[in-house]
């Protein structure tokens, strides 16, 4: 059983996501809008935020970048829902750091299927980061606490960011194509959800503005590769 949060001001949308929810064995909390949520999650952290985008007083956005701005908040798997279904609306969201995004109107069968799988790569994360530390030149990336140090600083990543830049530190040189990194978002520990082309792109853009351009090469035609970092 896990702590579900609803953020939703739909009432109808909002009990068909908890009636399911519910059914699957989970605990279920339903709030109308975006303060509401993060004033719930401060009073009790749930093990997923289902979080509509379109919602007063703070939308789905505004509260998905505060939760990634705390510390304590800042691995809460976020499942966004929205009516908007164009490419730079999700990539927006995964830009600000939610997990996964499912745009209405959806299959409730879908929704727990979302759910499940975000649940079960939290569980991983959380369990155990059985894969290695990976250190090189001047960057540290650690799965156990999933932090990232670079020339001595702690560097905020999203799960996606953090599980491409495990991967490509992980062989210094080596060109990964986009289609090897999408496999990458897509295993249990990626983080990745609905991810496209784009959304490589997107987060190799961040990881660079994160860290340093250099540390990351555009291999044309190809894919990325890392380069040690001094």
């Amino acid at each position: 059983m896990a702590r579900i949060l609803v953020a939703e001001d739909d009432p109808k949308q909002a009990e068909l996501v908890r009636r399911y929810a519910v059914a699957a064995g989970h605990e279920v909390t339903v709030v109308t809008d975006g303060r509401a949520a993060l004033d719930e999650v401060a009073r009790r952290l749930p093990d997923l935020l289902v979080l509509d985008v379109m919602m007063p007083r703070l939308d789905g956005h505004d509260v998905c970048r505060a939760l990634r701005a705390a510390p304590e908040t800042e691995a809460l798997p976020i499942l966004m829902l929205t009516a908007r279904a164009s490419e730079d609306d999700l990539l927006d969201g995964l830009d600000l750091g939610a997990d996964d995004y499912l745009t209405k109107p959806y299959s409730p069968r879908e929704l727990m299927a979302r759910t499940r799988a975000l649940l079960r790569r939290h569980r991983l994360d959380t369990l155990g980061a059985t894969r290695p530390e990976v250190a090189v030149g001047s960057l540290t990336v650690t799965p156990a606490t999933r932090e990232v140090t670079f020339r001595g600083e702690l560097v905020d990543c999203t799960p996606g960011e953090f599980t491409l830049l495990e991967v490509l530190a992980a062989a210094p040189g080596r060109v990964f194509t986009r289609e090897q990194l999408l496999g990458e978002l897509h295993r249990p520990h990626g983080g990745g959800g609905h991810v496209t082309h784009r959304t490589v792109d997107v987060h190799v853009a961040n990881l660079r503005k994160k860290l340093d351009p250099a540390v990351i090469r555009t291999v044309y035609g190809v894919g990325y590769a890392f380069a040690v970092p001094s």
